[in-house]
């Protein structure tokens, strides 16, 4: 009689780890070595541009209250007048934060024994699977504040929508995007952890192709110009 019944959903193995945020598990044998978020604050700086942006309503009020006091206005008129650009410019600054902070939010990044993957999106998340051997190389970037940028060049063969990856992405590199974990609050930690990952996963029959084109983990120059994009 209990022929027809439904048969329950298989369960993935105890053994099998998972990723905040990814249902399916990991494929058997592959650990979870690292997993982490941008912080909000790097992303509206770099990405957003959130310090510009108030500096740019910053001179427009300024410009407004010189004008206004130019046209014989008193000073308490003149600002008075400004009020409207100041909500517009506070609610313009408010709008980029939570931005920001939504995407870190909803963001997951990942390095596993076998791959870096991310979890991207606010509205419409997508998962980006980027297996070590389409990996060509990661250039490290550590700013002031303590946080860094992971770009990661990819094999030829691996293409990926720039807009799909936008703010997770290498600036001006349009016509070859690169992904990039941004943000990072420990960004050597995360450098090394990815670096001796992909030189563990060079199986023999790739040594080769990993020794002629090694991964390597470099810091630039902290005097190199922020493209606009950042």
């Amino acid at each position: 009689m209990n022929a027809n019944l439904p048969r329950p959903a298989a369960q993935p193995a105890a053994s099998a780890e998972t990723i905040r945020g990814i249902r399916e598990p990991l494929p058997e044998g592959e650990r979870v070595l690292w997993q982490g978020a941008p912080h909000w604050w790097a992303l509206a700086v770099r990405a957003l541009h959130i310090r510009k942006v108030a500096v740019y309503f910053a001179a427009l009020l300024v410009w407004r209250v010189a004008a206004l006091l130019a046209d014989g206005q008193s000073p308490a008129a003149a600002l008075a007048s400004s009020t409207g650009l100041a909500v517009v410019a506070a609610l313009g600054l408010g709008l980029l934060a939570l931005i920001a902070w939504l995407c870190a939010r909803t963001t997951i990044y990942a390095i596993t024994t076998r791959r870096v993957m991310l979890r991207i999106g606010i509205a419409l998340p997508i998962f980006v699977n980027l297996p070590f051997k389409g990996i060509e190389a990661a250039a490290l970037r550590v700013f002031r504040d303590g946080s860094g940028d992971l770009p990661l060049q990819l094999q030829g063969g691996v293409r990926l929508a720039w807009l799909h990856l936008w703010p997770h992405v290498r600036p001006w590199r349009v016509a070859e995007p690169q992904p990039m974990l941004r943000g990072l609050r420990k960004p050597e930690r995360v450098a090394a952890i990815l670096k001796d990952a992909i030189a563990a996963d060079a199986s023999p029959a790739k040594t080769a192709q990993v020794l002629a084109l090694p991964p390597r983990v470099v810091r630039l120059p902290h005097d190199v110009p922020t493209p606009a994009a950042a």
